[in-house]
This record gives C-alpha cells, sequence and structure tokens, in this order.
C-alpha cells in the first residue's frame, strides 16, 4: 500500500481548526493557545506529518537549503571541514545538500548548476581548482558562495582558510634548520592557485632565506590519494631529496609506507611534515609530524560566513584566516 502524502489540510481538519493555526505551531509562533498547540501536536505525531519544506520555501522564497560541494567525500581532510558545516548548519535551521564533485571540472559545473537548480539559498565550495568555467557559473548566479579550506586569490568569494604561504615557509625552515638541503614539495596540480601561488611561494621563500638555490625537479604535483602517495616515493628517491613536505595527509602515509618497504628509515634517511593533521598523522607509524589547520573551525566559520551573506548582514572581511600550528611527532628528527 502506498503511504499517503499528510498534508496541512490534513491536519488542520483532524484538529478542527485553521491551517494558518497549524502553521504557526509548526513555525513555533507564540500566538497560540496551550490547549489548541497541545491538540495539534497530537494530531502531528499522529498523522505523521511532516512539513514540506520545499513548498515552504516556494512561500517564503527562502529554502533554508545550503549546498555543499565536497571533491572527495572519503577524504578526511574534505569530511573535518564538512562536520563543522553541517554542525553550525544545525544551529542556524538550515539543511544541507552534500555533492561530491570528483575533482573533475566538468562535473563541477554540473554539479554547481543542479544545486542552483534546486534553489539553495547559498554555497559552500570546497574545491581548489577554480577554474574560469566554475567561476562564470558563481559570477552569472546571485547565490551567496563561499570558500572552506581553499583561497581565491581575485577575492571575488567569501573564503575561510589559513595563511597557507606562512605555514609551508615553516614547515620549510623546520627541515632546513634540521639539516636537509634538498628539500621536496609534493602538492596538487599547480593549476591551482593554492598550490601555486601560496604554498610553493612559502616553499620558495624559505629556501630564499636559507640561501639554497630553488629545484623545480624537487617539486611534484599529484593527486590527493594513498596510491599517488605510494607512487611518488620512488620519484622523490631518484630526486636525492633528503625531506618532503606533503600538501595531503593520505599522500604523506603513501609516502611514508613506500619508504618502509624500500627499506628507507623514516625520520632518519628521510623526513616527512604533512599539511592537514587530521586523525591518519596520529594513526601512522611513526606518528607525523604536521602543519596544524583547525579544520573543524574553518568548516563552521565558512558555514557561519555564509549565513551573514545570505541575511545580508554586515561583513567586515570576506576571506577569514585562522590561526595556524605546526605539531611535532615522530617523522621529523
Amino acid at each position: 500500500m502506498e503511504k499517503q502524502t499528510i498534508t496541512i489540510y490534513d491536519v488542520a481538519r483532524e484538529a478542527n481548526v485553521s491551517m494558518a493555526t497549524v502553521s504557526r505551531v509548526v513555525n513555533g509562533n507564540p500566538n497560540v493557545k496551550p490547549a489548541t498547540r497541545k491538540k495539534v501536536l497530537e494530531v502531528i505525531d499522529r498523522l505523521d506529518y511532516r512539513p514540506n519544506a520545499v513548498a515552504r520555501g516556494l512561500a517564503s522564497k527562502k529554502t533554508t537549503t545550503v549546498g555543499v560541494i565536497i571533491p572527495d567525500v572519503t577524504n578526511m581532510f574534505f569530511s573535518s571541514l564538512a562536520r563543522g558545516i553541517d554542525d553550525v548548519a544545525t544551529m542556524y535551521k538550515y539543511n544541507i545538500i552534500l555533492a561530491n564533485s570528483d575533482e573533475n571540472n566538468k562535473k563541477e559545473v554540473q554539479v554547481v548548476n543542479n544545486l542552483l537548480a534546486k534553489q539553495v539559498d547559498g554555497l559552500i565550495y570546497m574545491g581548489h581548482n577554480i577554474g574560469d568555467n566554475i567561476r562564470n557559473e558563481f559570477a552569472r548566479s546571485k547565490t551567496p558562495i563561499v570558500l572552506a579550506g581553499s583561497v581565491d586569490p581575485e577575492g571575488q568569494l567569501g573564503s575561510v582558510n589559513i595563511d597557507y604561504i606562512a605555514a609551508v615557509e615553516g614547515a620549510t625552515k623546520q627541515l632546513i634548520q634540521s639539516g636537509n638541503e634538498r628539500i621536496a614539495l609534493v602538492t596538487g596540480p599547480l593549476k591551482d592557485a593554492i598550490n601555486a601561488q601560496y604554498r610553493l611561494k612559502g616553499y620558495k621563500e624559505a629556501l630564499d632565506d636559507a640561501g639554497i638555490a630553488y629545484d623545480e625537479s624537487l617539486v611534484f604535483e599529484s593527486e590527493y590519494s594513498y596510491q599517488a602517495g605510494l607512487a611518488i616515493f620512488a620519484e622523490l628517491q631518484k630526486s636525492k631529496a633528503t625531506a618532503a613536505i606533503v600538501a595531503d595527509d593520505e599522500v604523506a602515509i603513501g609516502i611514508l609506507n613506500a619508504a618502509h618497504d624500500a627499506g628507507v628509515s623514516v625520520p632518519d634517511d628521510f623526513e616527512i611534515i604533512t599539511s592537514n593533521n587530521t586523525k591518519l598523522t596520529e594513526m601512522a607509524r611513526p606518528r607525523m609530524t604536521s602543519i596544524d589547520q583547525p579544520l573543524y573551525d574553518i568548516g563552521a566559520v565558512a558555514m557561519r560566513l555564509l549565513t551573514k551573506m545570505m541575511n545580508k548582514e554586515d561583513i567586515d572581511e570576506k576571506t577569514i584566516r585562522l590561526g595556524f600550528d605546526l605539531t611535532e611527532r615522530d617523522s621529523t628528527k
């Protein structure tokens, strides 16, 4: 038997009140007599009535729904951000539609359009690559957009992140101080601003300060995956690197395990600093030294910034930078 959809009309008829009264009860409006409220809530329970969020959205021109675009739902970096986003969304009574974009540019445009077609009130985008086509989609839409854990060098979009230049510069200096001269930078694609204009810049500045010549054969572009880390270790050995700064924890663990399989001791023969300080850094052996960015807070603050933009509140600064640390563990000397 097909489940009948219970409407506000059914609740009003059963409780013998107007639809406006049911609406007031559902929306928590105080102007309802306690006895009436009790009666309506009992009917709602008995009929298992669930207010239709889409219909409410049409009436108020707001769907109270936020689209969240996540490049890889299995990667702990993105899932940690998503937890912060979700908790603040719940607090402000927004529903979330989560869409996975597979870090694929064509799919990202399609995902953005699908979410905008669902009339979301705002978007949080976690991808690192903001290509021209995705920027055009953002520009065409009047929907507020915030980047979480990424950067917009053009400053058009809201964004919440850390100072990636300073973070990588500090990590590189640490490796120079412990006696490394051939330090590799294993980063995501250099077509992404976060890698080319921020991480790479911090790396170069630290080398420059120490009087070490920049060698582009020590910069490796990688996918953000464990498999990519395993594969890249042989390249690192060929480059005669004695240490690496790695932009993603899964990649870092791939490098760590490949080093172990090759009989290379971490940290004695090869030092590793990773970037996201997800739970993986504590699970690895040796435990991994990492740049510590507050992932949950980045997600939470991004969602709070988006609520302000959606409600057209005054915003002092569209780019919010949170603090970071370097957490030292056993993958460095």
